[in-house]
């Protein structure tokens, strides 16, 4: 599968998060070619500032592979991660994030940070930005353009 398919597979998740009120984000790991991991944002639903689609996919990953060192895998993300993403994306030692549109106001990879290519860390990830950007960037703008029209609550 091409980048483009499994960045799909995230656009899928980011609007399953946005019919359940959430921030329409979602994310996707792969190893060897599958995909092992898939999430949406859940922060509302669970009440948990640390349910992110990118945290919800690896541990989901992690536990599939049943290893915390996800050394081998690709995430793909509707979105850029934040720094709590980023960080984590470091320390689970992703070889390569692909992600679908910046975030120009907390961005961590390469917006306003860029905590997944510093090179203090003990490790550095492969970054592709772009793939299905319109996308990615419609899902965000339909849903806060609905959120501001009072048609979804968070």
């Amino acid at each position: 599968m091409t980048d483009e398919k499994f960045m799909a597979v995230a656009v899928e998740e980011a609007r399953r998060a946005m019919e359940a009120g959430e921030v329409p984000v979602g994310a996707v790991v792969v190893h060897d070619g599958d995909v092992i991991a898939r999430a949406h944002n859940l922060r509302e639903g669970l009440q948990d500032p640390a349910a992110h689609a990118e945290m919800l996919a690896l541990r989901e990953a992690a536990r599939k592979l049943g290893r915390w060192r996800l050394t081998g895998t690709t995430l793909y993300v509707t979105l850029e991660p934040c720094a709590m993403c980023a960080g984590a994306l470091v320390l689970a030692r992703i070889d390569r994030l692909v992600y679908g549109c910046d975030d120009p106001k907390a961005g961590a990879c390469g917006s306003i940070f860029d905590i997944v290519r510093e090179p203090r860390l003990n490790h550095r990830i492969e970054i592709t930005t772009g793939v299905l950007e319109e996308g990615c960037r419609s899902a965000l703008k339909e849903f806060f353009a609905h959120r501001r029209k009072g048609f979804v609550r968070i």
